[in-house]
């Protein structure tokens, strides 16, 4: 099974839920695919085994078969190709590596060259597998390091995946083909207005989901109230405890130094096994 934890803002506590609840499961994989800013190596501490580098496909015009149609710049909905008299533009941090233009090319013009934009990392955390992907910096084009992140899960184990923040293309590749999705909100206004932002989207992706509640306490009523009205259902509500703030201030995780909290994360599985069924 695979199960997405996501929201619609950063700071909820997405990855706090994703590492706990990979560690509660034991022999599962736990994936990074907040690749702009990956940060759950920091509370599994993991033993890297692998590292593969990940590269997009951008066009090389060969301007000697070039005859400056312009089709390869009107097919690019990214605006990565420009025909100027003759002479053609690459803007290769706009490409997204299609690979549209070079079909389009009635010149048979177009190349592609491989730009290494990131990586994928694999390792263990003691049973739990660990596959991160660390975009390089400086590089905007974030899909395909997901993309590469989530073809190393292996099939015959539970994968958590650790979605970037908010709900751009990143986000939405590292949702798209979960079993369910895990909504971490946290009792605030701007909570809210990103949980209504987000449950839009998984119900648009036909993704089964529910909302975890993080450091929660006063103002619950405000997140419970919506998810009464809307049927979503509540699975966990994680409270807004000095001492968990503290443990994770130190990079530990919740179920390392309060071991009274695996039963719950491991509850938490149950009910997407149930909802799954």
């Amino acid at each position: 099974m695979i199960i997405s934890v996501a929201s619609g803002k950063g700071g909820t506590g997405k990855t706090t839920i994703a590492t706990n609840l990979a560690l509660s499961l034991g022999d599962a994989q736990y994936v990074d695919c907040d690749v702009e800013e990956p940060n759950g190596y920091i509370f599994l501490r993991p033993k890297i085994e692998e590292t593969k580098p990940v590269y997009l496909p951008v066009p090389e015009v060969d301007l000697d078969k070039c005859s400056f149609c312009g089709v390869c710049a009107e097919f690019c909905r990214f605006n990565a190709l420009a025909v100027v008299k003759e002479k053609v533009l690459v803007f290769s941090e706009l490409c997204h590596g299609c690979g549209g233009c070079a079909l389009v090319c009635p010149e048979s013009a177009i190349l592609e060259e491989d730009k290494e934009i990131g990586m994928v990392t694999k390792g263990f955390s003691s049973q739990l597998g660990f596959i991160e992907g660390r975009l390089n910096v400086r590089e905007p084009v974030a899909t395909p390091v997901v993309r590469t992140a989530k073809k190393e899960i292996e099939v015959d184990r539970t994968a958590i995946l650790d979605v970037s923040p908010g709900l751009g293309c990143s986000a939405i590749e590292a949702i798209c083909g979960a079993d369910y999705c895990l909504l971490v909100t946290e009792p605030t206004p701007f909570g809210l207005y990103d949980l209504r932002l987000a449950v839009e989207v998984v119900r648009k992706l036909g993704i089964s989901f529910g909302v975890v509640i993080n450091r929660s306490g006063e103002g619950d009523s405000l997140i419970s109230n919506y998810c009464r009205e809307q049927n979503i259902p509540i699975l966990m509500r994680l409270p807004f405890d000095k001492k968990i703030a503290f443990d994770y201030s130190r990079g530990l995780a919740i179920v390392s130094a309060n071991p009274e909290y695996k039963e719950e994360f491991v509850a938490l599985y149950e009910e997407i096994k149930e909802a799954v069924r």
